[in-house]
């Protein structure tokens, strides 16, 4: 058994929840935040048995898109902000991040 940990943006979040309960995953889904762009994350985590890692990797693959943002960055923490003009700058977004690990031993009660 495994448990796959997903990392996505927010704007994925109900096509990915919708996909799963459709190919009958059951996933636990957490709202988490992001340290780079402190933007709005969501977490799910899904146990698998070890021959559907495939598949549900193809599943989240299909419904979790990159895209390009403009963002502009924060402003220095020190040092002098008279100077610093903040410029936006594009920086890709979305996709995922996910994890697969083994699972020593799973429990439902």
């Amino acid at each position: 058994m495994k448990l796959v940990i997903a990392v996505i943006q927010d704007k994925d979040s109900n096509r990915l929840s919708n996909a799963l309960v459709r190919e009958g995953f059951r996933a636990t889904k957490l709202a988490s935040t992001g340290g780079f762009l402190r933007a709005g994350n969501t977490t799910f985590m899904i146990g698998i048995e070890d021959e559907r890692v495939h598949e549900v990797l193809q599943v989240i693959s299909a419904n979790c898109k990159v895209r390009d943002q403009l963002v502009t960055p924060v402003s220095p923490m020190g040092g002098s902000t008279d100077s610093y003009i903040p410029f936006p700058v594009e920086v890709q977004i979305g996709g995922a991040a996910v994890f697969v690990m083994p699972v020593e031993r799973f429990e439902h009660f």
